[in-house]
């Protein structure tokens, strides 16, 4: 059996009460999570110390002693990517295959930083939004689209992700502009694409994750995300662990980064286009 060894900011959270019974169930039981780490406590729910003892999984009191004891590693803290950088150092000079959940990073030169720690150590890196798995989604990859519209719901500092990576998923990752075109109670962002492309996100309370996509031929799909693309992202998880190959791209992860950092500055001046950098250096 494979040791995998969580790193949060702190412990009682969505993702981590969840993904230790996802992962063991993918893998057939070939991996568990056997021992975690938190900065923190969480300020509503469990301390770090009861939520272990509950899910049986040991506590570990530094980040170090997780790497040591754990074949695969994961880097939560999914609502505070701020804290992304240091939870993920040591795991990223450790050469074990890391997962940072998403947001992966506040920033883009921070996305860019951690990968490149990644590659001088050897580490296997990865992170994605699990919306990037929707089977509605997934099965558009690669065709020719012109527009998309996107719909969904949520703060933009954590659920922008959402959105922006089955943009980029399907769109690329050569966005040129961005432009608010939203208001405070239902952000909205144009996103410029080469040859007259173009996608919009919307953030609108209360709606379903919705993509409508016009494609290069004339024709045109509505999608909604209703299967269960944590399963999907999770059975990902799993083959990454195993194989230490990510199926999302650095490129495609930092630009979703940027898209997001950007998205925030648009959002002070709206209805003007920002230019966005063309590559991994700029």
């Amino acid at each position: 059996m494979k040791r995998i060894g969580f790193i949060d900011y702190y412990l009682d959270e969505w993702h981590a009460n969840n993904y230790p019974g996802w992962i063991e169930e993918s893998s057939g039981g070939t991996m568990k999570v056997t021992c975690a780490y938190g900065k923190t406590d969480a300020p509503f729910g469990k301390d770090n110390f009861s939520w272990c003892h509950d899910m049986g999984i040991e506590q570990m009191l530094t980040i170090e002693a997780v790497v040591a004891n754990s074949d695969y590693l994961v880097v939560l803290a999914p609502d505070h990517p701020d804290f992304h950088e240091e939870l993920a150092f040591i795991p990223l000079k450790s050469g074990k295959p890391t997962f940072v959940d998403k947001t992966f990073a506040p920033d883009r030169q921070t996305a860019i930083t951690l990968y490149e720690l990644a590659a001088k150590h050897g580490t296997p890196l990865y992170s994605s939004s699990a919306l990037r798995f929707a089977p509605e989604y997934a099965k558009f990859r690669g065709t020719e689209i012109n527009t998309i519209y996107s719909y969904g719901s949520g703060k933009y500092a954590n659920y922008a992700v959402h959105q922006m990576e089955p943009i980029v998923s399907l769109m690329g990752v050569q966005a040129e502009r961005i432009m608010s075109i939203g208001t405070k109670l239902a952000p909205a962002l144009l996103i410029s694409y080469p040859n007259e492309r173009q996608a919009t996100m919307h953030l609108v309370q209360e709606s379903p994750f919705l993509l409508t996509l016009q494609f290069e031929n004339s024709h045109s799909a509505r999608l909604e995300a209703k299967a269960d693309f944590f399963a999907q992202f999770i059975d990902n998880l799993v083959q990454f662990f195993h194989t230490g190959i990510s199926t999302v791209t650095p490129e495609e992860t930092i630009s979703v980064i940027t898209l997001i950092e950007y998205g925030r500055k648009a959002m002070q001046t709206p209805y003007q286009w920002i230019e966005l950098p063309g590559n991994l250096t700029e």
